[in-house]
């Protein structure tokens, strides 16, 4: 039998018994961990949606001002996506990761100190570079931990953080503003601190060694015991793998649901406040309770589709039946029209974000059958395919807000936009479950 150079042997006994010194318990901790990685992640993020009116007035913009701020977020999010997947499966994950929650921390914290509107779209777009470092070093995290039917829980509990920091951060926000002129700032300050207490429980929980880039014969810990759930077969190049039926549905599937989400999440406040009249602090309030949906959805998500796994569904077909439950909730964002301000109107938006990010963990567990070896630079890709074509949206949908508010300024002038991202899931959803199984055991890793 000839050694394949592209594939690593298997771990031998001394490697499972290595890795078997850590108890069961330990790779739900560092769940946990990537759980509070991505509430800081979304802390950072969303602070500036949150204070978005406030910011508008004192740099005097408009809503396409604001929206150019959105983009340039989306186009250095785009690029980081695929820097920092080429350099997750080149180095170590244990020293990547806090690298770069360091470095967005460092760029939200510096948010709050700039003068010129300038200074606060250089902070936007650096933030949004090193922000991007997060999924890649995350997925290949849950990827080396967990198995593929803990995969998705798993990653529910990863995305579930981006709810938690949505829902903290207009709870943070609203205790610390003031009616002063510049109160807006000191939530950039104080949020931008938090990352570093979060670097040093990584690099306790993590030893050296630990969550490397591929597992070799003989080496001991988790690499050794993730490797051994892995197939050994996964041969292909890079380009090999991105030129595969499911590659090329997954670049469908990630732009069509990260479209939706971000222009959810980003003119949120901007809608309800302006939209429908709420004063900013009910919209802070409603902006907790939405996101306080989407971590519910998320987290159901993920247990749905073990409780189905476990009832006699195979792992691919749970999760598109979840997928395709989540698209189904997202779709009533088309009758947003018929909902004036009041509670109907807010549990209208709590049910769609519950189906938006119930979508995520299924994603993210799709993309991780598609490669081991390759891992952080197809989630890379993904990120960058998907920030690259959201990013335009932002200032577009804030041109044509200004736009149809200039011809009658009694429309509804948010609507159309989120309308029209509402219909994107379900076209996802139709997108796998037509395409994903055709040549299956031909574009199934290491297939001849």
């Amino acid at each position: 039998m000839s050694a394949n150079p592209y594939v690593s042997p298997p771990p031998d006994a001394a490697a499972l018994a290595g890795a078997g010194r850590r108890s069961g318990a330990w790779k739900w901790w560092v769940c946990g961990l990537l759980f509070l990685a991505s509430t800081v992640n979304y802390v950072d993020r969303q602070t500036l949606v949150n204070v978005s009116s406030r910011i508008k007035k004192e740099f005097k913009l408009n809503d396409e001002g604001y929206g150019r701020l959105e983009s340039a977020f989306g186009w250095a999010f785009a690029a980081g996506t695929m820097i920092f997947g080429f350099i997750a499966d080149r180095t170590s994950i244990r020293w990547l990761y806090p690298t770069v929650l360091l470095l967005w921390s460092a760029m939200g914290f510096c948010t709050g100190l700039v003068e010129t509107y300038a200074g606060l779209l250089t902070c936007r777009l650096f933030l949004g570079l090193f922000e991007a470092g997060h999924w890649p070093c995350a997925l290949k995290t849950t990827q080396r931990l967990l198995t593929p039917a803990d995969r998705t829980l798993g990653n529910s509990v990863l995305q579930g953080g981006a709810s938690i920091g949505a829902i903290a951060t207009p709870i943070i926000i609203g205790v610390m503003l003031t009616p002063k002129v510049g109160s807006w700032r000191m939530p950039f300050l104080v949020v931008g601190a938090i990352g570093s207490l979060w670097a040093v429980a990584w690099l306790v929980s993590i030893r050296r060694g630990e969550l490397g880039r591929t597992a070799q014969a003989g080496e001991s810990g988790t690499d050794a015991l993730a490797a051994a759930g892995q197939t050994a077969a996964d041969a292909r190049s890079f380009f090999e793998v991105i030129f595969t039926r499911r590659f090329l549905i997954l670049a469908v599937v990630v732009i069509c649901i990260n479209a939706s989400w971000h222009m959810y999440r980003a003119w949120m406040q901007q809608f309800l406040e302006k939209g429908r009249g709420y004063s900013e602090s009910h919209a802070l309030y409603i902006i907790s309770l939405y996101f306080t949906a989407t971590e519910a959805g998320c987290l159901l998500a993920g247990g749905a589709t073990l409780w189905l796994k476990r009832r006699g569904r195979t792992i691919h077909g749970a999760r598109l039946m979840v997928f395709f439950g989540g698209a189904m909730l997202a779709l009533l964002g088309v009758l947003l029209p018929l909902f004036p301000k009041g509670w109907a109107l807010i549990a209208l938006l709590m049910t769609i974000g519950a189906g938006l990010l119930a979508l995520f963990p299924c994603f993210y567990s799709f993309t991780q059958e598609l490669t081991v070896r390759h891992q952080g630079k197809v989630a890379g890709l993904l990120g960058t395919i998907a920030w690259a074509s959201a990013a335009p949206l932002h200032t577009l949908y804030g041109r044509t807000v200004d736009h149809l508010r200039a011809i009658d300024p009694m429309l509804n002038v948010y609507d159309p936009g989120l309308q029209a991202v509402a219909v994107l899931p379900l076209l996802a959803a139709g997108v796998i479950w037509l395409c994903w199984e055709r040549g299956r055991r031909a574009e199934a890793p290491g297939a001849s």
